[in-house]
């Protein structure tokens, strides 16, 4: 590693609670000298999340501890909803100054936004980096068009980076297919802030939260932690948890959306409502809690890029299980020592699980152990660092 320090400037589309950790530290680092660009500032302050369904302000710092600034939105109709939501003009005349050395994009292409940053890039010689989560074509609503649309438009769409960046190796082999070359994709893992979790979670009195759930401390508990909408399936984990019928385990739902009443009304039709638990969105600040109070994570999306809450289980020892379908599985998930992964939507599959973990607390507490572990390794400073060495291969000094 060479001593020059790099001015970056760094785009987002709003601040996000996994973020900010990173770009506080990121300011920090004696190779980077970080600006952020806000497009807008849903969730530092309050305002309507249309997948949780409810208002949502983060109960943690967002904007302090690092060098940021709001970029006016122009949009005619602003939001992180569709292409036109975010149209930050001001971007063009910031990026070719010439006072950066690169270009950060997390805003993806989906907004009119990127596509200003990504044309004052190329036309003022900054070099450019931006990625994607994905590691797959498939979109979220399983549209074939839009897949075989991806498939012609993506090499493109990519092919503008100096270096393509992705949050795991899942996303390599992705991009990789679509004809960029392995020397300009570089892994930046996707993490949180390892420290502070950790250090939530030896605070945490899982007596008192269990109680607070009217659950008895020596019950298995299962949990599913995220937004209730259709691609989580959080209707699998219900089922599951009915179908394998292990005595003494509950189910604690952590998260808003348009299938809770759906799902309140299932589980009294298949008698487990007793046995079921749902605390409604649950804010940055009380997570550690409820991961810590659960013996085991399950996440069946079929449809998720990456699932940062699987990172969030597993500082707080919690294995995991997930679909196939979920990007953190990559990198994480190792099958039997730290959590399972089995085929998205196969309910047997799952309910197999279930039985031969939820009946051994040995064996969850010895995969709790695992989790932690593996987490050492996947951390800010493995996300960082790799940002810093791909700065360092696409930018001539």
């Amino acid at each position: 590693m060479n001593n020059h320090k790099y001015k970056v400037l760094i785009i987002a589309s709003h601040p996000v609670q996994y973020s900010a950790p990173l770009f506080q530290l990121m300011a920090q680092h004696p190779n980077l000298e970080i600006l952020v660009a806000y497009c807008s500032l849903q969730g530092a302050e309050a305002g309507l999340d249309s997948e949780f369904g409810i208002e949502v302000k983060w109960d943690i710092p967002l904007l302090d501890g690092y060098p940021w600034i709001q970029i006016p939105n122009q949009s005619f109709n602003p939001g992180l909803h569709s292409f036109f939501g975010l149209i930050n003009l001001n971007l063009w005349k910031k990026i070719r100054t010439g006072e950066f050395d690169a270009v950060v994009a997390y805003t993806g292409y989906a907004y009119a936004t990127f596509w200003i940053v990504a044309a004052a890039a190329k036309t003022s010689g900054t070099t450019l980096l931006f990625g994607t989560d994905a590691h797959e074509l498939s979109p979220r609503d399983g549209s074939t068009w839009k897949a075989l649309l991806k498939k012609l438009v993506l090499p493109g769409i990519f092919g503008l980076a100096d270096t393509v960046i992705v949050p795991s190796s899942g996303g390599v082999k992705f991009i990789n297919s679509l004809g960029i070359s392995e020397e300009r994709i570089q892994l930046t893992p996707y993490v949180v802030n390892n420290e502070w979790w950790i250090a939530q979670a030896r605070q945490v009195n899982r007596t008192i939260v269990r109680q607070g759930w009217n659950i008895p401390e020596n019950a298995s508990v299962i949990l599913f932690c995220g937004k209730l909408q259709p691609w989580k399936r959080p209707q699998d984990a219900l089922r599951a948890f009915a179908k394998a019928n292990v005595s003494e385990s509950y189910l604690v739902f952590a998260g808003e959306g348009p299938l809770r009443s759906a799902l309140q009304v299932e589980a009294e039709a298949l008698g487990i409502a007793d046995r079921i638990r749902f605390l409604g969105f649950v804010n940055q600040s009380q997570l550690p809690s409820v991961y810590c109070s659960a013996n085991l994570f399950v996440f069946p999306s079929e449809y998720e890029p990456f699932g940062v809450v699987v990172n969030e289980a597993m500082l707080c020892g919690c294995p995991v299980i997930v679909s196939d379908c979920v990007g953190a599985r990559y990198d994480l998930v190792q099958e039997g020592e730290n959590g399972f992964v089995y085929p998205c939507s196969d309910l047997n599959a799952l309910v197999k699980i279930l039985k031969t973990t939820l009946v051994d607390r040995e064996l969850l507490t010895k995969m709790g152990s695992a989790a932690s572990k593996r987490m050492k390794t996947w951390s800010p400073y493995e996300n960082i660092e790799s940002l810093v060495h791909a700065l360092e291969k696409c930018i001539v000094l």
